[in-house]
């Protein structure tokens, strides 16, 4: 464990000890923030935390006994998994992208898109004429296969699956090798000044050295933040759906749609809510995935052909209990007139569908209940044109679709890791290059802050940042 996560388990155990005590601690930087004129983007889950570490910290409302489940996730998030047999942690491989949740998921973070944090899924555009190949030995993204099919859902690639898994142990080799170069592109300001914008060109050369058939599809993909995700998950679906307007009955151009996966514990068809496309229902079932494709760690719900798992249910829950109890940091400067102004600019701009504020219902997780919160997202997808389009399906989005990404601590993206990027793959380096990238129905929002003055573009960005 990182000197960093140590110190961090101490405090946090010895708040826990306080709170059992009946007198909690104050922690400074990591107490919750209290007053009622300030809009709290995480409601009581919010904590007043500003530094590296501010994606990194449990919920402040916890109570004593989900504390200690949070705790005991952190520790099997940081968990670094290797090759059986071994005493601890076994079960890695024998194809993965990393060795453990932290290795993309850098500090709780945003990724970077270089080898090892870009990750690449794949699928067949077309069933090939002969019988595929034999596969390895590693489980994928098992959905319902009746259910893949009337969804739509991505069809395996013979020899490697639905996401390329760039390491190996050892005596296996890797299913392929990702290369990326960049574009450059190029365009004018309305005032005149001058930007530029790259994209990342994907090349997958297989074993044999031959790169990949024309008929594959791939989608390259950073690692997105892990905190606030219980509150997304304890927004109503109702509510949800109430937002979305598929054919744009209102005439604003803004036509967000639900999409819908296959629950692999319900073994049945449910809104998706997490992930770049909205592609996983929950985040127990995002977890498990991420362990079995990622790491090639089965477990609960993509356990071993034989039923046998390499993580328990135990660390399952610990795990998906983590990421659903990390707090959201404040925001700050909300007396700045930039941000005020930039704030304005937003809402007539951007907040169509980076809605501001959603009310969490019932939870499991009593802390995560009944918040107001503001997460900048309407958990929708949007066609977002072409620029931005990977042209692969995932269950009902499309190649052009994408879902809403919350904003709430994005401007601390380069604080907790230096160089992260935005957007999908993580191509805009910039909030403004973000913003400029965006197409299909943000096209008009994306004129508007291209066409802006220099100063309301800086304002407009400020307030992004104080967020």
């Amino acid at each position: 464990m990182s000197l960093i996560r140590r110190k961090r388990h101490q405090v946090w155990v010895l708040g826990a000890i306080a709170a059992l005590a009946g007198i909690w601690l104050s922690l400074g930087l990591h107490t919750p923030v209290r007053s009622q004129t300030v809009p709290l983007a995480g409601g009581d889950t919010t904590i007043r935390n500003r530094t590296s570490t501010a994606y990194s910290q449990p919920a402040p409302n916890l109570d004593a006994d989900t504390l200690a489940l949070h705790l005991e996730g952190d520790r099997v998030f940081d968990s670094v998994f290797v090759t059986p047999p071994a005493p601890v942690n076994p079960g890695l491989g024998p194809l993965f992208n990393n060795a453990s949740c932290t290795g993309c998921h850098i500090k709780d973070g945003r990724g970077m898109p270089t080898k090892g944090q870009l990750l690449v899924r794949v699928s067949q555009a077309q069933m090939p004429d002969s019988p595929p190949a034999a596969e390895p030995l590693v489980l994928r993204e098992h959905y319902h296969p009746e259910a893949a099919v009337s969804l739509g859902d991505a069809t395996s690639v013979p020899g490697i699956g639905t996401q390329v898994q760039e390491h190996a142990v050892y005596g296996f080799e890797p299913e392929a090798q990702v290369h990326i170069s960049w574009r450059t592109h190029t365009g004018i300001y309305g005032d005149g000044t001058s930007f530029s914008l790259r994209s990342p060109q994907i090349a997958i050369r297989q074993r044999n050295g031959q790169p990949l058939s024309s008929s594959v599809m791939t989608s390259p993909r950073i690692p997105a933040p892990v905190f606030g995700l219980g509150l997304l998950e304890a927004v109503p679906e109702a509510d949800i759906l109430q937002l979305a307007d598929p054919d744009d009955r209102d005439g604003n151009g803004i036509s967000g749609k639900p999409n819908y996966v296959w629950d692999v514990e319900k073994q049945a068809e449910v809104l998706g809510r997490f992930g770049w496309k909205a592609n996983n229902p929950t985040l127990l079932q995002q977890n498990a995935a991420a362990y079995v494709n990622d790491m090639g760690v089965t477990n609960p719900l993509f356990p071993e052909p034989d039923g046998s798992v390499e993580v328990s249910d135990r660390e399952l829950t610990a795990a998906t209990v983590y990421v659903q109890t990390l707090g959201v940091p404040a925001r700050t400067l909300l007396d700045n007139s930039q941000v005020q102004q930039g704030e304005r600019l937003f809402a007539n701009t951007c907040a169509s569908c980076h809605i501001p504020t959603l009310q969490t219902g019932n939870h499991p997780i009593a802390a995560l209940a009944q918040q107001t919160i503001h997460p900048y997202t309407d958990l929708l997808l949007h066609d977002m044109g072409t620029g931005l389009a990977d042209q692969r399906p995932d269950f009902r989005a499309t190649g052009t679709e994408w879902r809403t990404p919350p904003l709430w601590g994005i401007g601390l993206t380069q604080t907790v890791l230096p160089y992260s990027g935005f957007l999908h793959d993580g191509r805009a380096r910039t909030l403004e290059e973000a913003i400029l990238w965006h197409g299909g129905e943000a096209e008009a929002a994306k004129e508007q802050f291209r066409t802006m003055s220099q100063s309301d573009r800086a304002a407009l960005i400020q307030f992004l940042r104080s967020l």
